[in-house]
């Protein structure tokens, strides 16, 4: 774990450095302050020698603003470490999620991820910044200081070594019972960001069905889990401070009780016991905070092992060894293909598929909710791998091509795309980032959109919201089509993508597809008949098989399944009339 997260401290290993260097320097310069202060009183006030009091004063002055200075050189470095480190380690996180495939973020969720590149980050940051610096400090002061009590007075200096031992033994205590509670904490957080993005994802629903009291309920019920587990960590760890000061306390009082005997019996002098605890402050100051790190401690590691977790994930759909680049067609095979989300023989979603596509054919797909269709166009661009079986593309195995070679030549337009924020022309250009205007307005004729787009004040600079939320959803879905439509591709596949959009202009969109690309090979799905019954060959899904494939005319005439959705299609349009 470590091991991984020091990789990203990357470029800022200087800072990293530096800071424990110029925090070095600030305890030795702050051990020799007590030494000085000694000797003002023993040699220069007891003794009235106004030499030694302005000369060793002067020594002192500069040791101060010599140690501050390192003390804010260090806090500058710590701060820019920490960071660079924080940023580096989301920068890592962001591109080892963008390498994930389905399987793997469905394994840490959406908001368990969103909550590890924010909150978890967010604690090994602190933490960072404490290690480099308060980390440092604390033990070195705790060392330098005791070695200078022992330099003024080893029997006082033993008290220090009495009670630290017991004072370790509180800490790990509380530690172990504070730890879990803080993992507890995390993935709860997890549900807490999951309440939230779906509270405001569908808030539209949540108003039109107004359910608002029951999302509070949803999002309190939650948030009093955190604010429970969080209450039981915190009680535990504020037995930190008592056990500290309770520490700190009577190690003063043993020191000014037996300081006291030593003066009285010559065996030390004032100036002495006053440095003793000025030392015994440092130590026990020291300790404080090394407690509070402590604490810090506890809390990241929670966070620390999270973030391990996405680092060490390993994507489970890589490049082939044969790294082939380019894909000679547009054909598609599926040979005894059968899936499942969970890599499991006993829940398949789709059994023993079997069926060819030639270049440019056009392949319907229809079938009832749940029976398979976007699960089995998923393989095509290795989305997933089946469970058994292989599926072909241009001829060759998908798990012998480079991942990016494959997708850039397959073109998906689900039914729930996504536009992201910024212009059209943005929205449009993630098909091809290198597309003309011209190029543009093109994919947009076919997709139907060119006409819709000019009738906004700004045309194709119009400003598109998160999620396309000021466009419709026959707008979204025809700026997707056309996205799709961007990346010239030799196999696209339109999943239930026109649902949105009136009989008339799907219509006109398969249309243009015919005129426009004839070699690209086509897969449709659809809940519309009218949407596939000119494809060359339709397949009819059920239960995850296939159970009839042919043109309209002959599913028509002899599946059941088929001719049940036209008939009652036709009734619902005659109705409609």
């Amino acid at each position: 774990m470590l091991k991984k997260l020091a990789q990203c401290i990357g470029e800022y290993k200087r800072d990293s450095i530096l800071a424990p260097l110029f925090v070095t320097c600030e305890v030795i310069l702050e051990v020799l302050i007590p030494i000085l202060m000694a000797r003002i009183i023993d040699k220069g006030i007891e003794m009235h020698n106004m030499n030694v009091v302005t000369i060793t004063g002067i020594i002192l002055v500069f040791l101060v603003c010599l140690s501050m200075f390192c003390g804010s050189m260090s806090g500058k470095f710590a701060a820019s470490a920490s960071a660079g480190f924080a940023k580096n380690l989301r920068k890592k996180m962001f591109h080892s999620i963008q390498e994930f495939s389905f399987n793997n973020i469905d394994k840490f969720s959406t908001s368990g991820l969103v909550t590890r590149l924010t909150t978890d980050v967010t604690n090994l940051q602190h933490a960072y910044q404490m290690i480099v610096r308060i980390a440092v400090r604390s033990p070195a002061m705790f060392i330098f200081s005791l070695s200078m009590a022992f330099f003024v007075n080893p029997k006082i200096a033993l008290i220090f070594l009495a009670v630290a031992p017991l004072l370790g033994l509180g800490l790990i205590l509380i530690a172990s019972k504070a730890h879990p509670i803080f993992e507890k904490v995390f993935r709860t957080y997890d549900r807490l960001n999951n309440v939230v993005q779906e509270n405001l994802r569908g808030i539209r629903v949540v108003k039109a069905f107004v359910r608002e009291s029951y999302e509070e309920e949803k999002f309190k019920n939650v948030s009093k889990d955190i604010y429970d587990n969080f209450s039981r960590a915190e009680r535990l760890l504020a037995f930190n401070a008592p056990l500290m000061q309770s520490t700190m306390y009577t190690v003063m009082l043993l020191i000014a009780w037996f300081g006291a005997k030593l003066i009285l019996t010559d065996q030390m002098s004032q100036g002495e016991l006053v440095s003793m605890i000025t030392y015994a402050m440092q130590i026990l100051m020291s300790l404080m905070n090394f407690s509070m790190i402590f604490v810090m401690i506890i809390i990241s590691k929670a966070s620390a092992e999270r973030i391990t977790e996405v680092l060490s994930e390993s994507c489970d759909l890589l490049d082939g060894k044969e790294n082939i680049t380019e894909v000679a067609d547009g054909s598609v095979e599926f040979k005894n293909v059968s899936f499942s989300y969970y890599k499991s023989v006993e829940s398949l979603c789709l059994r023993d598929i079997s069926f060819s596509a030639k270049p440019g054919e056009t392949i319907g797909i229809i079938g009832g909710t749940g029976s398979g269709k976007t699960s089995l166009i998923q393989l095509i661009p290795r989305l997933y791998d089946p469970t058994v079986g292989e599926v072909f593309v241009g001829g060759k195995n998908v798990r012998q091509y480079n991942l990016e070679a494959l997708r850039n030549n397959v073109a998906v337009v689900l039914q729930k795309n996504e536009l992201f924020s910024g212009t059209i022309k943005d929205n449009l250009r993630w098909g091809n980032p290198d597309a003309t205007d011209e190029e543009l307005i093109h994919a947009c004729k076919l997709a139907q959109a060119d006409e819709f787009i000019r009738s906004f004040p700004d045309g194709y600079d119009t400003h598109i919201e998160q999620g396309g939320k000021n466009v419709s959803g026959g707008q979204k879905q025809r700026l997707c089509i056309a996205r799709a439509l961007l990346k010239k591709p030799k196999i696209l596949i339109l999943d239930d993508s026109t649902s949105a959009v009136d009989t008339a202009t799907d219509k006109l969109i398969r249309g243009a597809f015919a005129a426009e690309i004839p070699g690209t090979t086509q897969f449709i799905i659809a809940q519309r008949i009218s949407s596939v019954q000119h494809a060359d060959r339709i397949i009819v899904l059920e239960n995850g098989r296939i159970d009839a494939i042919g043109c309209h005319d002959e599913l028509l005439a002899s599946n059941n399944i088929y001719r049940e959705i036209y008939n009652s299609q036709q009734k619902g349009a005659q109705t409609n009339e």
